[in-house]
């Protein structure tokens, strides 16, 4: 029988109001790629099933590389007219109630274009013998963030801009050294993006 495996979850539906830019930052070129397409691409590659939560004026962008069907779309407005809250706590939590068969759920920001699948895939090995694992380079944390299937219920119910934190905190976690700094790299502003362009295309993961 084959076994059940975690999803990944990548999280493509926060505004990016720190990125003073033109444009959405997960839109800006990286060599022939986006920041978006470039994470994904990687993603697609562990051979996982890779689920995008994300805003309706990315969701085009994600067509081109991930299923309809796993494509979810965060509503701009309530039914009151206000913005929706749209922080990592909201995007987690729909990712995972989408995917409730899962085996567990692999969290991968979608500002983390050099991220690995091998790293994706480390962290998913993780899950077969921890509540909790992380990717991690150097001795510092960073993405993805595994969990299990037992924390279901902790997960759909987590709101706000607090990510996970307070599970990592609550549950046993396993931090997995892997060789790749892009475990901690994420672009929120036009530096950050300046500083990758600015470093060897050769370093993009294949």
């Amino acid at each position: 029988m084959m076994k059940r495996r975690p999803v990944v979850v990548v999280l493509a539906a926060g505004r990016g109001m720190r990125f003073r830019g033109q444009g959405h930052k997960l839109e800006q070129a990286l060599g022939p790629e986006t920041l978006l397409s470039q994470t994904l691409k990687n993603a697609v590659q562990t051979g996982l099933r890779v689920v995008v939560v994300t805003s309706e004026n990315l969701a085009g962008a994600v067509r081109d590389t991930v299923a309809v069907r796993d494509i979810i779309v965060m509503p701009e407005l309530d039914e009151k007219g206000r913005p929706s809250p749209v922080g990592m706590g909201h995007s987690i939590a729909a990712g995972v109630a989408a995917t409730g068969d899962a085996e567990g759920w692999l969290i991968v920001p979608a500002d983390m274009p050099m991220l690995r699948a091998s790293s994706i895939l480390r962290v998913a090995e993780g899950l077969e013998q921890y509540p909790i694992s992380f990717a991690q380079y150097k001795g510092r944390r960073g993405h993805p963030v595994g969990f299990n299937a037992e924390l279901f219920s902790e997960l759909v119910g987590l709101q706000g801009d607090e990510g996970a934190r307070r599970l990592i905190a609550r549950y046993p976690s396993q931090g997995l050294e892997v060789d790749d700094p892009g475990v901690l790299l994420d672009i929120d502003t036009t530096e950050d993006l300046a500083r990758l362009r600015a470093s060897s295309a050769s370093a993009l993961p294949d």
